[in-house]
C-alpha cells in the first residue's frame, strides 16, 4: 500500500476474531492444561481468513506450551490469510475503537496491549505490519492507534514501514516507531545521561573477538568503555528476562562467560552496586503514561540479579508489605522523589506509554536499567496474596484507557 492510499472503512468483516494472548495467558498463569484447547483448535483451524484467528491463537497456546518453534510457524501461516484481527471487548457497544500496529514476532515481543484494556469498553483490532506482505486496503477505521512492535533485531523493517506511513497516516498515531527506536539501550544511556538526578551507566555494543582481547589483557576496558571499571555487566545482543545477563569482575571471568555463549554480539557496561543499607536490592518497574508515572511492582532479593518471579515476594510478607507501601504511597514518596527526573526523562524518550525498571543509588539518584514499550503489565497475580494490587494496577489501566481517549478527543476537536 503506497502511503498516498492510505483508506479506512467502516464497513464490517475487515477483521477475523480471535481469543488472543490475554485470554490464554491468563489460563496458563492459572495452571489451566492447555493442551485441550489445542486440541480443540486444531479441529476447527481452516486454509482461509476464518481459519487464521483460530491460527493466531493456536500460535499462542503453542508458545505457552513452550514450543515456539512451532507457534511461529503458525503465526505465519496464519499471517498469508489475514493480517487484521479483532480481540473480545468487555462491552458489547465499544465507545472507541484503537487499531494496534504490531510485527510478526513470539508472543513476548509486542507490547501486551490487552492486559491494558481489561475492562474497558474499547475494542481492539490488531493490524500485523509483515515485510513483504502488503496492507490490507481499506483498514478498518479506528479513533487512535498505536505501534506494538518492539526496539528488537527481529522487527526493525517493521518499525520502518510504520514510520514511513506516519505522515500519511489519518488519524492520531501513539508510540511512534522512531520513538520506540530510541529505547536501544546504547541510545538510551547517551540521550538520558544530562538529565540531573539519573545514573545511568554507558551501556555499549561490543563484538565477541573484543571481550576475547579484554579477557586476554589485549586491550584496556576504557578502550571499549568509556566509564568502565570491573565489575561490568554483559548480556547477549536480543535477549530477554535476563538470558545470558552476567556480572564478571574481572579479565578471567570474561573467558569463563565466553565459553558458555554462542552469540557473536553483547552489551556491556559498568556494574552499579545498588544494594540498600540492610544489603537487600530493591528494583522497580514504574508505567509511564503520557509522561505521568505511575507503580507497577517492586521487587526485594539478597541478589543483585532480580526479577519479579525470582525475587522473594510471594513467601516474604514483610517484602509484600513493603511493596504495597511502595504502591500505596507512590505519589509522595517515591514519585516525589524522582519527579523532576522521571519527568525529563519522559520527554526525552517521546514515547506515551512505557515502562521502566529502576532502581535507586547509594546517593539517592534514579538508576535505569532499561525503557522498554512492550513489558508486560499484569493483573494476574493472586489477589489473596497480592490484595493490594488489584486498585494499583486497575489505576495504571485507567491511566492508559484515558489516554486514548484523550489523543482521539484531541483529534476530533482540531478536526472540527
Amino acid at each position: 500500500m503506497a502511503a498516498e492510499t492510505i483508506r479506512l472503512s467502516s464497513e464490517p468483516g475487515l477483521w477475523t476474531d480471535r481469543q488472543g494472548t490475554a485470554v490464554y495467558t491468563r489460563m496458563a498463569f492459572a495452571g489451566v492444561d492447555m493442551m485441550p484447547h489445542w486440541k480443540r483448535l486444531v479441529a476447527q483451524i481452516t486454509d482461509d481468513a476464518k481459519g487464521a484467528g483460530i491460527g493466531m491463537d493456536l500460535s499462542i497456546i503453542s508458545q505457552l506450551m513452550g514450543d515456539q518453534k512451532t507457534g511461529l510457524a503458525i503465526q505465519a501461516d496464519s499471517l498469508r490469510y489475514q493480517q487484521l484481527f479483532r480481540s473480545p471487548c468487555a462491552a458489547a457497544s465499544p465507545k472507541l475503537r484503537v487499531l494496534a500496529l504490531a510485527a510478526q514476532m513470539d508472543i513476548g515481543g509486542n507490547t501486551p496491549i490487552e492486559f491494558l484494556l481489561a475492562g474497558s469498553d474499547i475494542e481492539l483490532i490488531s493490524l500485523y505490519v509483515v515485510p513483504g506482505l502488503p496492507l490490507p486496503n481499506p483498514l478498518p477505521d479506528h479513533d487512535v492507534a498505536i505501534v506494538l512492535a518492539p526496539d528488537d533485531a527481529k522487527s526493525r523493517e517493521t518499525l520502518a514501514l510504520i514510520e514511513r506511513l506516519v505522515p500519511h497516516w489519518p488519524r492520531p498515531m501513539l508510540n511512534r516507531p522512531k520513538h520506540i527506536l530510541g529505547l536501544d539501550r546504547h541510545t538510551l544511556c547517551e540521550s538520558l545521561r544530562p538529565i540531573p538526578g539519573l545514573e545511568i551507566p554507558l551501556t555499549n555494543r561490543i563484538a565477541r573477538d573484543w571481550l576475547i582481547n579484554l579477557s586476554l589483557d589485549a586491550c584496556r576496558l576504557t578502550d571499549v568503555l568509556q566509564d568502565g571499571e570491573f565489575p561490568v555487566i554483559v548480556r547477549p545482543i536480543g535477549s530477554h528476562a535476563g538470558l545470558g545477563l552476567e556480572k564478571l569482575d574481572d579479565a578471567a571471568a570474561i573467558a569463563a562467560y565466553l565459553e558458555t555463549r554462542p552469540e557473536d554480539t553483547f552489551f556491556i557496561s559498568r556494574f552499579v552496586d545498588y544494594s540498600s543499607a540492610d544489603g537487600l536490592f530493591r528494583k522497580y518497574r514504574i508505567v509511564l503514561v503520557d509522561g505521568k508515572a505511575y507503580a507497577c511492582h517492586m521487587a526485594i532479593s539478597e541478589q543483585w540479579k532480580i526479577w519479579y518471579l525470582n525475587a522473594d515476594m510471594v513467601l516474604n510478607e514483610a517484602n509484600r508489605a513493603e511493596e504495597a507501601r511502595f504502591m500505596g504511597l507512590f505519589d509522595d514518596e517515591f514519585g516525589a522523589r524522582h519527579h523532576v527526573a522521571l519527568a525529563e526523562l519522559a520527554r526525552h524518550i517521546g514515547v506515551e506509554y512505557c515502562t521502566i525498571d529502576c532502581a535507586e543509588t547509594k546517593d539517592g539518584k534514579l538508576l535505569i536499567f532499561e525503557a522498554d514499550n512492550t513489558a508486560i503489565v499484569h493483573d494476574m497475580d493472586p489477589v489473596d496474596i497480592f490484595p493490594y494490587k488489584t486498585q494499583q494496577m486497575r489505576k495504571v489501566f485507567d491511566a492508559f484507557v484515558a489516554m486514548l481517549y484523550r489523543h482521539a478527543r484531541k483529534e476530533r476537536m482540531q478536526a472540527a
